[in-house]
Parts: C-alpha cells; structure tokens; sequence
C-alpha cells in the first residue's frame, strides 16, 4: 500500500521485513496481519503475540504532588485517582459535560522511586490523542503541565505465555500483577512496563524509546512463544473478550452507564460527583440506563458486522451492532450492539438485517470466552 502520507511508528521497518500486510489506521501505517487474522488470533491465545501499539497516546501529566496532580484529573475524569498507591493503574474515561465519553484512557501512578511525586503517566486512544490532549489543557493547563511522548514506542505482548518469553529478560514479571506498572531494564534499555491489555489474555505493554523499540521487539520475537500479530487480530480478540473500542461500543454520546464499564467510575466519585455530566451519570447509576451495551452470539457462520440493524418481531429497528465479526476461539459470529433496556435480556432471541436477509441469534453474557489476567502472583 502507498504509506507516504502516513505516520510510521518506530517499527515500520520491522513489520515490513517480517511481511507485514499494512493498512493506514488512526493516520498511521500499521499491519492488520502476517501470517493471517485467523491465525494470529489462536496463537495469542494459545501462546502470545506482539503488538505494535506505539499509535496509542503516551502522555505525562505533571504537578507539584501525587494528591494535586490526581484531584485536579478527577474534575474531568470519573475515576478515582487520588486512592493510586505507587505502581497502579486504574481504567477510566474523559466525559463531556453531558457524560458522554470523549476517550477511555488508563492512569498510571509511577512505581517508588520511578519518577518524582506529582507525575501520572496517562494512555489514550491514538484517534483522540490530540483532542484529549486540546480538552485537558484547556480544562487544566494552568494547573498541570501536559507533554504527550511522541519520543516514546509501545509495544504489547500478549497472551498465557507472555509471561514466559517477558522473564527471560527481566524479573518485572515476578513484580507486577493485572493493574499494575513498574520500571524494568530489557535489552539493555531503560523501559516502562504495564500488566494489563487488549485481548482478555494476560500480557505487558512495554513503553521504550523510539531508538530502542526495533531492538527491543527483535529480542522479543527470538523467543519461541512470541510471533508477531496485526490489528485485525487485536481486533477479533478484544470483541471475544466483551471490551469496547472507541468509535464504535461508545462514544460522545454514550455516557459510562449505559456502556457497560461502570467500574470506570470510582466508588468515591459516585457518592461525592465533580466530574464533568456527574447529574446525568449518576442519575443513570441510580435509575438504570435506557439501553444497554450487550453481547450476541449469531447463528451460522455468517459475520454480523457494525452498522447492522437489529429489528423486533414487527420488523421495527430498535438497536444496530457497534463491533462484529467471526470468532475464531468459538468458531461462531458474535457481535456487541445496544438495545433498549426492556430487549437486553440474557437468552432471548435478536435478529440482525444483513444485506436485507434476517440473521437470528442469542443475547449473551460477556466476555464472550473467559478473560485470564492475573492477578496475585504465585
């Protein structure tokens, strides 16, 4: 494909040496697979993957201590902040003053030691970095200071065995479980690495310079458990993990509620407020949403994708899928969509319109296939 009005991530050239199908994404040039979609998938769940996910935005978020620099986010973020202890990371989302959801993000306290107190290091979608970055400093640049790390690679890798090609190269693995970051040195190279992730699989997000990264992920990819995956695979395994993309499962218009990630907003926050749509939000909590964001596995093998319309019995549209596709772990369509509250029940039936045929299928519960982090170390 012609990649010259495209940005290129710092491992452009590896993906293309490796074969890499690229595709142009959020303005970037990235590769949606190698081997194959399908194929990438299984191997992440089976062993693990790498990623290329140095799109996303890294942002450095400064002020004067931890309990400034997190209550001031907490004016335009559900989440609850101020409680992160060194080393963790927290989901949640930036609102408009309706309580639609502008990006999800992740927060991360730096580990002792690792930077000064005041600093959290913030990770957001790579097509809404620069308006979330534009909606922060308009909101509290004369408060914190913003620096977004285009200086900065981020490779991910995931899958059960991640954990086993990772600890080859550093001991972080005995040291971090789901939710939580620390310092590490891979490769020679100074690196910040996160335990969380995209696919329901267990998995680390390795930050590192952008000099660095081709040497990083080559040493990666000489362990036996690692080969190299693409968006399209990404994509397949965080819908079979019940996880929302931004864009598609929510957006400005959809407030936290009735996305289903309520664990977005802190507890405290849901009792105190002081974000931004707080009345709208937590009325919802209170009251219960109107629709709901929910799961169907379709019959057959035929893809139900986004935009599809979902029609009760009169034939009425009354919901339309966000994300679709094939499962490869369930060798089944599945999709995710919104309905009307009353039609969002476990175990009834959906019909779905594609090119005008009726496609029937089941609400199910999500994620869609068990999602494995891990969470206390052994």
């Amino acid at each position: 494909m012609e990649t010259d009005n495209l940005l290129k991530t710092p491992l452009f050239d590896l993906h293309t040496a490796l074969g890499g199908r690229m595709v142009g994404f959020g303005g970037y040039a990235l590769p949606v697979q190698y081997k194959g979609i399908v194929a990438e998938h299984l191997h992440t769940r089976q062993s693990a993957s790498l990623f290329d996910v140095s799109h996303m935005g890294q942002v450095t978020v400064t002020g004067p201590d931890h309990a400034t620099t997190a209550a001031a986010l907490e004016t335009i973020m559900p989440g609850d902040l101020v409680s992160l202890q060194p080393g963790e990371m927290r989901y949640t989302v930036l609102l408009n003053d309706k309580g639609g959801i502008e990006d999800d993000l992740i927060v991360t306290r730096p580990a002792a030691g690792q930077a000064p107190d005041g600093i959290l290091f913030i990770v957001v979608n790579a097509a809404t970095k620069l308006n979330d970055m534009k909606l922060m400093q308009a909101a509290l640049g004369g408060k914190l200071n913003f620096a977004l790390q285009n200086d900065r690679a981020l490779i991910a890798i995931q899958g059960p065995k991640a954990v086993d090609a990772l600890a080859r190269h550093s001991d972080i693995t005995q040291k971090l479980t789901f939710m939580q970051a620390g310092p590490a040195t891979i490769a020679g190279f100074y690196c910040h690495v996160s335990r969380a992730g995209y696919t329901g699989e267990d998995g680390f997000e390795i930050s590192v310079a952008n000099a660095h990264a081709h040497a990083v992920a080559e040493l990666l990819l000489a362990e036996p458990e690692l080969e190299p995956a693409g968006l399209g695979a990404r994509d397949s395994l965080r819908l079979e993990a019940g996880l929302c993309l931004y864009g598609h499962d929510m957006n400005a218009e959809i407030d936290p509620v009735t996305a289903g990630i309520v664990f977005a907003i802190g507890k405290r926050r849901r009792s105190e407020g002081g974000f931004p749509g707080a009345e709208t939000v937590l009325k919802r909590l209170a009251d219960g949403p109107e629709t709901r964001r929910i799961g169907i596995r379709f019959d057959g093998r035929l893809p139900v994708r986004e935009g599809a319309e979902l029609v009760d019995a009169d034939g009425n549209v009354h919901g339309h899928v966000t994300s679709g596709g094939f499962s490869p772990s369930l060798e089944a369509p599945i999709a995710m969509a919104y309905l009307p509250v009353g039609a969002a029940v476990i175990g009834a039936s959906v019909t779905a319109l594609v090119r005008g045929k009726p496609v029937t299928g089941t609400i199910t519960k999500m994620p869609f296939i068990a999602q494995r982090y891990v969470r206390t170390l052994s």
